[in-house]
Protein backbone atom coordinates (compact mmCIF):
# COMPACT_ATOMS: atom_id res chain seq x y z
CA UNK A 1 0.00 0.00 0.00
CA UNK A 2 1.58 3.21 -1.01
CA UNK A 3 2.21 6.30 1.00
CA UNK A 4 0.86 9.53 0.27
CA UNK A 5 3.12 11.95 -0.50
CA UNK A 6 4.41 14.36 2.94
CA UNK A 7 2.58 17.75 2.41
CA UNK A 8 5.37 20.43 1.97
CA UNK A 9 4.11 23.73 3.71
CA UNK A 10 5.65 26.40 1.76
CA UNK A 11 6.69 29.98 3.45
CA UNK A 12 4.66 32.50 3.25
CA UNK A 13 5.59 35.84 1.85
CA UNK A 14 6.17 37.31 4.72
CA UNK A 15 8.95 34.49 5.83
CA UNK A 16 10.14 34.80 2.66
CA UNK A 17 11.02 38.93 2.38
CA UNK A 18 13.49 39.53 4.94
CA UNK A 19 15.55 42.74 4.23
CA UNK A 20 19.66 42.50 3.57
CA UNK A 21 22.28 44.75 3.13
CA UNK A 22 23.13 43.10 -0.26
CA UNK A 23 21.88 46.08 -2.82
CA UNK A 24 23.69 48.59 -0.74
CA UNK A 25 27.26 46.40 -0.34
CA UNK A 26 27.37 45.76 -3.98
CA UNK A 27 26.91 49.51 -4.66
CA UNK A 28 29.89 49.75 -1.98
CA UNK A 29 32.06 47.66 -4.35
CA UNK A 30 31.44 49.28 -6.95
CA UNK A 31 32.68 52.73 -5.32
CA UNK A 32 29.30 54.18 -5.17
CA UNK A 33 28.79 55.36 -1.50
CA UNK A 34 27.46 56.99 0.57
CA UNK A 35 23.79 54.70 -0.32
CA UNK A 36 20.57 55.95 1.43
CA UNK A 37 17.04 54.17 1.97
CA UNK A 38 14.12 56.28 2.11
CA UNK A 39 10.95 55.58 3.09
CA UNK A 40 7.96 57.33 4.92
CA UNK A 41 4.90 56.83 7.54
CA UNK A 42 1.35 58.24 7.39
CA UNK A 43 -0.19 58.18 3.78
CA UNK A 44 -3.58 56.54 4.87
CA UNK A 45 -4.77 58.61 8.29
CA UNK A 46 -7.21 61.24 8.45
CA UNK A 47 -4.59 63.32 10.36
CA UNK A 48 -1.14 64.50 10.96
CA UNK A 49 1.45 64.94 8.23
CA UNK A 50 2.94 62.47 6.43
CA UNK A 51 7.00 61.86 7.56
CA UNK A 52 9.37 60.53 5.41
CA UNK A 53 13.29 59.44 6.70
CA UNK A 54 16.53 58.92 4.54
CA UNK A 55 19.35 56.71 6.08
CA UNK A 56 22.98 55.96 5.54
CA UNK A 57 23.86 52.62 7.65
CA UNK A 58 27.45 52.37 8.84
CA UNK A 59 28.52 48.95 6.75
CA UNK A 60 29.88 48.14 9.67
CA UNK A 61 27.65 49.18 12.25
CA UNK A 62 24.30 47.86 11.41
CA UNK A 63 21.67 47.06 14.01
CA UNK A 64 20.82 43.94 14.74
CA UNK A 65 17.09 42.96 13.80
CA UNK A 66 16.09 45.71 11.32
CA UNK A 67 12.93 44.93 9.22
CA UNK A 68 10.15 46.85 7.95
CA UNK A 69 8.19 48.58 10.66
CA UNK A 70 4.88 46.91 9.94
CA UNK A 71 6.39 43.61 11.50
CA UNK A 72 7.74 44.77 14.40
CA UNK A 73 5.82 45.92 18.07
CA UNK A 74 6.15 49.34 19.37
CA UNK A 75 8.88 48.99 21.97
CA UNK A 76 10.85 47.33 19.21
CA UNK A 77 10.65 50.12 16.64
CA UNK A 78 11.61 52.18 19.41
CA UNK A 79 14.74 50.63 20.41
CA UNK A 80 15.77 49.96 17.13
CA UNK A 81 15.16 53.61 16.59
CA UNK A 82 17.42 54.69 19.08
CA UNK A 83 20.60 52.32 17.61
CA UNK A 84 19.66 53.88 14.12
CA UNK A 85 20.20 56.99 15.43
CA UNK A 86 23.70 56.28 17.20
CA UNK A 87 25.43 54.71 14.00
CA UNK A 88 23.75 55.87 10.88
CA UNK A 89 23.51 59.29 8.93
CA UNK A 90 19.39 60.52 9.66
CA UNK A 91 17.60 62.78 7.67
CA UNK A 92 13.58 63.51 8.20
CA UNK A 93 11.34 65.56 6.39
CA UNK A 94 7.37 66.10 7.13
CA UNK A 95 4.67 66.76 4.38
CA UNK A 96 2.31 69.38 6.31
CA UNK A 97 -1.82 68.24 5.95
CA UNK A 98 -2.09 71.97 4.28
CA UNK A 99 0.41 70.41 1.70
CA UNK A 100 -1.53 67.49 1.26
CA UNK A 101 -4.69 69.45 0.75
CA UNK A 102 -2.64 71.42 -1.63
CA UNK A 103 -0.54 68.94 -3.73
CA UNK A 104 -2.34 65.49 -2.96
CA UNK A 105 -0.92 62.71 -0.73
CA UNK A 106 1.02 61.22 -3.11
CA UNK A 107 2.76 64.15 -4.38
CA UNK A 108 3.08 65.24 -0.66
CA UNK A 109 4.47 62.27 0.11
CA UNK A 110 7.60 62.31 -2.80
CA UNK A 111 8.28 65.84 -1.96
CA UNK A 112 8.99 65.15 1.81
CA UNK A 113 11.06 61.80 0.60
CA UNK A 114 12.78 64.41 -1.31
CA UNK A 115 13.11 66.50 1.39
CA UNK A 116 14.52 64.25 3.75
CA UNK A 117 17.15 62.87 1.24
CA UNK A 118 18.49 66.85 1.62
CA UNK A 119 18.21 66.93 5.16
CA UNK A 120 20.63 64.05 5.51
CA UNK A 121 24.21 65.09 7.06
CA UNK A 122 26.03 63.56 3.82
CA UNK A 123 25.70 63.63 0.13
CA UNK A 124 24.34 60.01 -0.88
CA UNK A 125 24.94 59.23 -4.34
CA UNK A 126 22.78 56.65 -4.43
CA UNK A 127 19.04 56.04 -3.18
CA UNK A 128 17.03 53.75 -2.75
CA UNK A 129 13.02 54.37 -2.10
CA UNK A 130 10.45 52.15 -1.49
CA UNK A 131 7.45 51.68 -3.93
CA UNK A 132 6.78 52.43 -7.30
CA UNK A 133 7.84 56.02 -7.84
CA UNK A 134 11.48 57.70 -8.12
CA UNK A 135 11.91 61.10 -6.11
CA UNK A 136 13.94 64.19 -7.27
CA UNK A 137 16.96 63.90 -5.75
CA UNK A 138 20.58 65.21 -6.89
CA UNK A 139 21.71 61.49 -7.87
CA UNK A 140 20.64 58.36 -8.84
CA UNK A 141 17.59 56.77 -7.37
CA UNK A 142 16.01 53.27 -7.76
CA UNK A 143 12.53 52.51 -6.50
CA UNK A 144 11.79 49.02 -5.18
CA UNK A 145 8.81 47.60 -4.55
CA UNK A 146 8.61 46.18 -1.30
CA UNK A 147 11.89 47.97 -0.52
CA UNK A 148 11.07 48.09 3.31
CA UNK A 149 10.98 43.87 3.70
CA UNK A 150 13.99 43.81 1.32
CA UNK A 151 16.26 46.52 1.55
CA UNK A 152 17.78 47.10 4.62
CA UNK A 153 18.75 50.60 4.44
CA UNK A 154 14.97 51.49 3.46
CA UNK A 155 13.67 49.37 6.37
CA UNK A 156 15.88 51.53 8.82
CA UNK A 157 14.23 54.02 7.59
CA UNK A 158 10.85 52.75 7.66
CA UNK A 159 11.54 52.82 11.27
CA UNK A 160 12.31 56.13 12.05
CA UNK A 161 9.56 57.23 9.86
CA UNK A 162 7.21 55.41 11.51
CA UNK A 163 8.23 56.34 15.29
CA UNK A 164 8.82 59.81 14.52
CA UNK A 165 5.48 59.96 13.21
CA UNK A 166 4.26 58.12 16.26
CA UNK A 167 5.68 60.17 18.55
CA UNK A 168 4.29 63.42 16.73
CA UNK A 169 0.53 62.20 16.77
CA UNK A 170 1.23 61.49 20.88
CA UNK A 171 2.28 65.03 20.76
CA UNK A 172 -0.75 66.11 19.01
CA UNK A 173 -3.22 64.11 21.02
CA UNK A 174 -2.30 65.22 24.22
CA UNK A 175 -2.70 69.04 22.56
CA UNK A 176 -5.96 67.84 21.21
CA UNK A 177 -7.69 65.67 23.78
CA UNK A 178 -10.93 63.50 22.69
CA UNK A 179 -9.74 62.69 19.18
CA UNK A 180 -7.72 59.83 20.28
CA UNK A 181 -4.60 60.62 18.56
CA UNK A 182 -1.89 58.83 20.57
CA UNK A 183 -3.87 55.57 19.90
CA UNK A 184 -4.77 55.62 16.35
CA UNK A 185 -2.08 57.53 15.15
CA UNK A 186 -5.02 59.78 12.91
CA UNK A 187 -6.01 56.55 11.14
CA UNK A 188 -9.81 56.06 10.45
CA UNK A 189 -11.41 53.90 13.13
CA UNK A 190 -14.59 54.29 14.80
CA UNK A 191 -13.45 56.37 17.92
CA UNK A 192 -12.04 58.33 15.30
CA UNK A 193 -14.92 58.90 13.58
CA UNK A 194 -16.77 59.29 16.31
CA UNK A 195 -14.75 62.22 17.60
CA UNK A 196 -14.91 64.08 13.71
CA UNK A 197 -18.43 63.73 14.13
CA UNK A 198 -18.91 65.58 17.92
CA UNK A 199 -16.15 67.89 17.61
CA UNK A 200 -15.24 68.24 14.31
CA UNK A 201 -11.77 68.40 12.21
CA UNK A 202 -8.77 70.24 13.75
CA UNK A 203 -6.16 72.26 12.30
CA UNK A 204 -4.02 68.75 11.83
CA UNK A 205 -6.87 67.09 9.88
CA UNK A 206 -6.68 66.73 5.72
CA UNK A 207 -9.41 68.47 4.44
CA UNK A 208 -8.97 66.74 1.10
CA UNK A 209 -9.93 63.31 2.81
CA UNK A 210 -13.58 62.67 1.92
CA UNK A 211 -14.35 61.47 5.34
CA UNK A 212 -12.99 65.09 6.80
CA UNK A 213 -14.92 66.91 4.40
CA UNK A 214 -17.88 64.90 5.12
CA UNK A 215 -17.72 65.24 8.97
CA UNK A 216 -16.65 69.24 8.47
CA UNK A 217 -19.97 69.61 5.90
CA UNK A 218 -22.09 67.60 8.49
CA UNK A 219 -21.05 69.82 11.49
CA UNK A 220 -21.50 73.28 9.64
CA UNK A 221 -25.18 72.15 8.44
CA UNK A 222 -25.65 71.59 12.49
CA UNK A 223 -24.49 74.47 13.61
CA UNK A 224 -26.54 76.35 11.40
CA UNK A 225 -29.50 74.22 12.06
CA UNK A 226 -28.86 75.65 16.00
CA UNK A 227 -28.82 79.31 14.81
CA UNK A 228 -32.14 79.04 13.79
CA UNK A 229 -34.49 80.75 10.92
CA UNK A 230 -34.62 84.45 10.98
CA UNK A 231 -31.62 85.89 11.95
CA UNK A 232 -29.90 88.16 9.82
CA UNK A 233 -27.49 86.38 7.04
Amino acid sequence: MSRKPATVRLPLKEEILRPTFRRERSAFKRGIWPVAGCDEAGRGPLAGPVVAAAVVLDPDRIPRGLNDSKKLTPDEREKLYARICATAEVGVAFGSPARIDRDNILRASLWALAQAVSALPCKPKLVYVDGRDKIAVPCDCEAVISGDALVMSIAAASIVAKVTRDRLMKQIGAAHPGYGFERHMGYSVPEHAEALKRLGPTIHHRRSFSPVALAESNLTIALGDDIGPGLPA
